[in-house]
């Protein structure tokens, strides 16, 4: 028998018995979820501390997002896979994980991060976790193809019923997962999806003003082509110099909700620059998604609304982010910085990061953290997020940071940094923005989840694991170094897995990550004996503009 399949459930009745919830997005619903909601602060000060507790913790990895942007990403059904992470926890004895996904995941990938567990033995481990499937392809977010199967429900109900030390995570926080932490009865940590403006591109520059920290010039809340043109026609006039400007998405997901508008040859002293900019928008307008075309992109700048606003420019650019929680006691922690890696057409789809952002300005972007955290404190924000910047040198030396948008949900950088905790026990040291582990040594790494190659395909999750233990590359709990992968999924079909590589500089870091691509490029030479293209990450980022 399959350990890893669903789990078999019989009931005492033909049909699953559910109570009357109130119909989704009332306001029955809402105050039910403000109650079960108000057992968090509790739970956070009696049990999160205690890792002998009993506890059951309900993984739902959904990527509740517009599903036609989602679409851009390849292999996005498997990035349900980012949050195993959370199977770490299972090294608390007495921790129980339900993990729910739209497709079943393949036993070794299961039997791989279990393997990663240091203290508890994989059996005993095993028993503590159970996986439940939707067996759902369909691009429909998971936690609404939950919601539609009440069996499902009933089951998850069952199952972390009768504890209060019990809570839900998921990837954000919508309307959807509001509804199944009502129906489950389960307080879901992360933030009231009530407050989800906040975290769209709009809603982010209206805190950033707030807060007083430096961001592009531009306009939000902007509603279709006509504010577009206007907003690029005043914002061409204000500064006659300036080349290009950034439309984006509100909701727009790595990166690959934006596109680039390039001036050329306008003037801005022209009497018809309006009517220029108009007629011109379909054709100067670069998308950084693949095949994205204007009837698309402007129908759904409609149906969602954004932003427009001036692209920094600078011959060198860095692009940092800082990853914040408020606590459920309304406590503020900044948690980690990282340095994106960067690629598409201009420079602004997500592709990696490295951890931690650089020195020269680290404890700078942890400062304007804070600053942005407090404003989201004040209005109710609770959970992980990240503040994005682009970040430019001056000429005395300093660094000017532009802050781009708040990522309400747990973003590209969330899971390489829980990797890393769950691994070597470490703590990260606010005064120096570096992370160190028990015994006082750093730790760095480089973290991509696009390493992405057509010989790639038809790798199974086994043969990576194979090629990576036969060379070295796999992570080493004595030495607290080595390459940790995720998104292994996504292989066989999209020939795309992500890595974290951990060493203990950031040059040490890095010599894995191109390690690793020497040895698939080696592996996949030797297996199909053609040429092979590798996407080395570093190097595009490097060659290309950065803009978030």
């Amino acid at each position: 028998m399959n350990p890893y399949s669903s789990m078999m459930w019989r009931y005492p009745h033909p049909t699953p018995i559910l109570p009357d919830f109130p119909m989704p997005e009332s306001t029955e619903e809402i105050e039910e979820f403000a109650r079960v909601q108000s057992r968090l602060p509790e739970l956070f000060r009696e049990v999160f501390p205690n890792p002998l507790a009993p506890r059951t913790v309900v993984v739902i990895p959904s990527l509740s997002l517009d599903q036609s942007e989602l679409k851009k990403v390849s292999g996005v059904h498997h990035y349900e896979e980012r949050m195993l992470c959370m199977l770490m926890l299972l090294r608390l004895p007495c921790t129980r994980v339900i993990y729910i996904t739209s497709q079943p995941i393949v036993p070794a990938v299961i039997d791989y991060y279990l393997g990663l567990l240091s203290g508890i033995p994989g059996a005993h481990a095993r028993k503590r976790l159970l996986l439940f499937s939707c067996h759902d392809a369909s691009p429909t977010p998971l936690t609404q193809k939950i919601l539609a199967r009440p069996r499902l429900v009933q089951r998850l109900r069952e199952l972390a019923s009768g504890g209060e030390h019990n809570h839900m995570v998921c990837f954000n926080s919508t309307p959807l997962e509001r509804t199944l932490s009502v129906r489950l009865g389960l307080p879901l940590y992360a933030c009231d999806p009530a407050l989800s403006y906040l975290g769209s591109k709009s809603g982010s520059r209206e805190v950033f003003r707030e807060a007083g920290v430096l961001l592009p010039d531009g306009f939000e809340n902007l509603r279709d082509e006509r504010d577009v043109v206007e907003a690029l026609v005043t914002l061409k006039r204000r500064y006659p110099e300036m080349r290009r400007a950034v439309v984006k998405l509100n909701e727009g997901f790595s990166g690959e909700g934006n596109a680039l508008f390039s001036y050329g040859d306008l003037d801005a002293r022209s009497e018809d620059l309006e009517t220029q900019i108009r007629q011109r928008l379909p054709s100067l307008l670069r998308f950084e998604a693949k095949d994205e075309t204007w009837p698309r992109f402007s129908r759904k700048f409609e149906e969602m609304g954004g932003i427009v606003e001036c692209f920094v420019e600078g011959e060198i650019k860095h692009s940092p982010s800082v990853q914040c929680r408020i606590n459920p006691l309304g406590e503020i922690n900044v948690i980690s910085t990282h340095d994106q890696v960067l690629g598409g057409p201009s420079g602004q789809i997500f592709l990696g990061c490295t951890f931690p952002a650089k020195g020269e300005y680290r404890l700078d972007i942890q400062e304007a953290g804070e600053k942005i955290s407090r404003v989201l404190r004040s209005r109710g924000v609770m959970g992980r997020y990240s503040v994005d910047f682009i970040s430019i040198p001056q000429p005395d030396g300093t660094w000017e940071h532009y802050a781009i948008e708040i990522n309400l949900r747990k973003g590209g950088t969330t899971h390489p940094f829980m990797t890393l905790q769950f691994l070597t026990d470490g703590l990260y040291d606010l005064e120096t923005g570096l992370y160190n582990t028990p015994s006082g040594q750093p730790r760095f790494y480089y973290a991509s989840d696009n390493l992405e190659s057509e010989s790639y395909k038809g790798l199974a999750a086994e043969d990576l694991i194979d090629i990576a233990v036969y060379h070295g590359l796999h992570y080493h709990g004595a030495t607290q170094q080595g390459v940790a992968f995720h998104l292994i999924g996504a292989l066989s079909e999209f020939g795309k897995f992500g890595v974290l590589c951990i060493g203990d500089t950031p040059e040490k870091a890095y010599e894995l990550y191109t390690k690793t691509v020497e040895v698939m490029d080696g592996a996949t030479k030797q297996a199909r004996g053609k040429n092979v293209r590798v996407f080395s990450i570093l190097n595009e980022a490097q060659a290309a503009d950065v803009n978030g």
